[in-house]
């Protein structure tokens, strides 16, 4: 007599007895979750990158961090009065490049949220009252345009008024923004006549370097502090590293156009790791007797 060999059923991963294909049964991890490190190549968990103000626990490296976030970072909770929130660009130029400048404008203020690439107004950092300006490079690399120009002018302008001091974070990886061609280089001049009106009323304008800081940011307002901090590892600079290489036909030096060179040839005053920076400002003003 002959055994019968009755086969099951493949069963489910939850018990019951329905055949799954293997995609149906294989689960993918939902995106999002994990982000890996670009200095030391580890895999971290977002949201502990993100609890950690957006720095990694393994190798310090400092990602991009909103104008939001950063506000937050910064200034006392609740104390932050935004001016000048609906300063928005428009194409003066009827600029084309691969898409009208037009739509692109529209593009970058759903995507990011924001007007333009400046964030500007008034609060507190452990209650010393500042005005503040921050670029955001999530909005066209931070470029700077007539509105950011604007901006920042009118930042420095009631510093000047109110007697407090002025702390720009520079997020600007675009330089001036190529598709406002003159009226955008129009804006160094206007930020930096600002910024001298500020200093001859004594003013303490203190300047924060983050990666990228490039172009004519870099060329301008970025450099004229009188305090100039900068996050480790920051990639500062005008032109680019290769463009240079090129030009001049030369090897360039290790850790060319980062925090750490700059500050070892006298461009930057101190590098701050980013949970240390509220504190610095803080106890920069205090030295400088600006409350």
């Amino acid at each position: 007599m002959t055994s019968k060999v009755i086969e099951s059923p493949p069963v489910a991963a939850g018990g019951l007895g329905v055949a799954m294909s293997s995609s149906e049964i294989k689960r993918g991890v939902p995106e999002g979750l994990w982000i890996k490190c670009p200095t030391c190549k580890a895999t971290l968990f977002k949201k502990d990158v993100e609890r950690n103000l957006n720095v990694c626990e393994q190798c310090q490296h400092h990602f991009y961090t909103s104008a939001g976030d950063r506000i937050a970072q910064l200034l006392d909770e609740n104390t932050f009065e935004e001016w000048d929130a609906n300063l928005q660009p428009v194409d003066t130029l009827g600029f084309v490049d691969s898409q009208p400048y037009s739509k692109r404008i529209v593009d970058q203020q759903k995507k990011t949220g924001l007007k333009d690439a400046a964030v500007t107004g008034r609060g507190f950092i452990r209650g010393r009252g500042v005005v503040i300006g921050i670029t955001d490079f999530a909005f066209m690399a931070g470029s700077m345009g007539s509105v950011v120009g604007e901006k920042l002018a009118r930042a420095a302008e009631r510093a000047t008024e109110l007697r407090v001091p002025l702390i720009f974070v520079s997020g600007s990886g675009g330089g001036a923004r190529m598709q406002e061609g003159i009226l955008s280089l129009m804006q160094m001049a206007k930020i930096s006549a600002a910024l001298a009106k500020y200093d001859s009323a004594g003013g303490l304008y203190i300047c924060v370097l983050t990666n990228p800081t490039m172009g004519g940011v870099a060329a301008s307002w970025a450099f004229q502090g009188d305090i100039t901090l900068a996050e480790p590892k920051a990639m500062i600079g005008f032109a680019g590293a290769r463009t240079i290489k090129n030009t001049i036909r030369l090897e360039l030096p290790d850790g060319f156009q980062t925090s750490e060179f700059l500050m070892k040839h006298g461009f930057v005053d101190r590098i701050v790791h980013r949970r240390d920076l509220r504190t610095e400002v803080a106890q920069l003003i205090d030295y400088c007797d600006m409350k």
